[in-house]
């Protein structure tokens, strides 16, 4: 299954997303505990740290840039020190922030983690749901029309702030769905009629569940037939912590995929993630399985970290190859996830013949190379009919990223990838060569010779 989503990735593209959503800062106060107050019984947090990022949507605003997408970011902040930071932040990681909008008497909402050794101790909140101004609702729903020009799909943050009225909402599935431009909800509140028309609902399990006011001894079922009759969504996508992601059609067929995670330390952001990847998926046109999938990877990065996390193609793409890399033989629908991970980063190439076998010079070299930091070591194999025994040896070695089988593997890396230095083994020697093509041009050398010799044997024969 990996294999399969190793050849969509290679589909996906630069896109352009159209976010609406309740924009928040985020701060991080970090430090040490090491004794109780005299005071209280409580820890006093001896502060170390202190950092600011865009929150909520502006949360999903990182992921999508991180995955490549250009983002025109619609909401609103108030005229304060929080909203400056947070305009700033989005400006230089590459949003559109024209449509985030200063309303007077609305405070930017703060959400300020105090952590202790990765460890969330407290979370202060500073903030107040405020209702959409009717002049700047009006404003609003008057540009929808401009902003969805160009734009390839429609993404909804809602954190429950005020600023997604539903007029504003309805108004903008409307528009998108004019346009056949798909739109994706992560929805908050009770009240999921406003979201009428979405082509895809996002809860959470606990949010999926209140919506549908039935108690969560019922199965999740009923709670999907519930959810898709108010909305009249295509899909409901419900995100269920370690359990995964499960989906539902409007043919009530439910899909199930599991998510797996090196070590979760942090969901902070999780559903972020989780809403970026769909979106960016979806408007590549993938298929809603190879979304959540992806969606999936992605979350499984993200629970890894703590705090909110940007998650890259380039991470998905890793993680991608590790799944499917026992072996780590490369091929050509590898090319784009390899293509991602090998973004700034340098590459050593080394060829080698696998009817030589893994001699003590061979694996002396091997160390030599993959101990330059901040480097891949990729092995060319340069026989065409190699020991595939060899191949599983060199597969084993933690000092070997990639494994490159065949010459037409080569040609296309190539074309995209610049190692930046390429050596070959020569029975027991390592010769270093100007470029890739060189290694190439060698083979042909030797076919060439060992043709000729052929010939002349045949002819001496006969």
């Amino acid at each position: 299954m990996v294999k399969k989503l190793l050849s969509v990735f290679s589909q996906l593209k630069e896109i352009r997303v159209l976010l609406l959503g309740d924009f928040m800062l985020d701060q991080y106060t970090k430090g040490s505990v090491s004794r109780i107050s005299p005071e209280a019984p409580v820890a006093v947090l001896r502060v170390e740290e202190e950092q600011s990022s865009p929150g909520g949507a502006g949360n999903v605003v990182l992921n999508l840039l991180a995955l490549g997408a250009n983002v025109i970011a619609v909401g609103r902040r108030g005229k304060d020190e929080a909203g400056r930071t947070l305009i700033s932040f989005l400006q230089r990681a590459g949003a559109d922030v024209r449509h985030i909008f200063i309303e007077d008497g609305y405070v930017t909402p703060i959400k300020n983690r105090l952590l202790a050794e990765s460890q969330q101790l407290l979370r202060l909140d500073r903030e107040k749901a405020m209702e959409l101004q009717p002049s700047l609702e009006k404003k609003i729903i008057a540009q929808v029309p401009q902003l969805l020009e160009r734009i390839n799909v429609v993404a909804i943050s809602d954190y429950a702030k005020g600023f997604l009225s539903r007029s504003l909402i309805g108004s903008v599935i409307k528009e998108a769905n004019a346009r056949s431009i798909p739109i994706i909800v992560d929805p908050k509140g009770l009240d999921f009629s406003k979201y009428v028309g979405a082509t895809i609902i996002k809860p959470n399990l606990s949010e999926a569940y209140a919506a549908a006011k039935v108690s969560l001894s019922e199965p999740l079922e009923k709670v999907a037939d519930i959810l898709l009759g108010i909305t009249q969504a295509k899909i409901l996508m419900i995100t269920r912590s370690e359990k995964g992601i499960s989906y539902f059609d409007q043919k009530k067929r439910r899909f199930d995929f599991p998510v797996k995670s090196k070590e979760v330390k942090d969901v902070t952001g999780a559903g972020d993630t989780v809403l970026a990847m769909a979106v960016f998926s979806i408007a590549n046109l993938l298929e809603m399985s190879d979304a959540v999938r992806l969606a999936n990877i992605a979350a499984s990065i993200s629970v890894e970290h703590v705090g909110c996390f940007s998650v890259s193609l380039a991470d998905v793409a890793k993680r991608m190859l590790e799944l499917h890399g026992e072996n780590k033989i490369f091929s050509t629908d590898h090319l784009f996830a390899l293509r991602q991970v090998l973004l700034g980063r340098k590459v050593i190439l080394l060829g080698v013949d696998s009817h030589c076998g893994m001699t003590t010079m061979l694996f002396q070299k091997i160390r030599e190379l993959s101990s330059k930091n901040g480097q891949e070591l990729m092995i060319y194999i340069k026989d065409p009919d190699p020991d595939m025994q060899f191949v599983r040896l060199l597969s084993s070695l933690s000092e070997v990223d990639f494994i490159i089988l065949k010459s037409e593997n080569l040609q296309h890396l190539c074309k995209v990838i610049e190692p930046d230095e390429v050596y070959e083994m020569q029975e027991d020697r390592m010769i270093s060569l100007e470029k890739a093509k060189d290694l190439l041009r060698s083979l042909i050398k030797k076919k060439l010779s060992q043709s000729k010799k052929q010939r002349k044997t045949y002819t001496q024969t006969t």
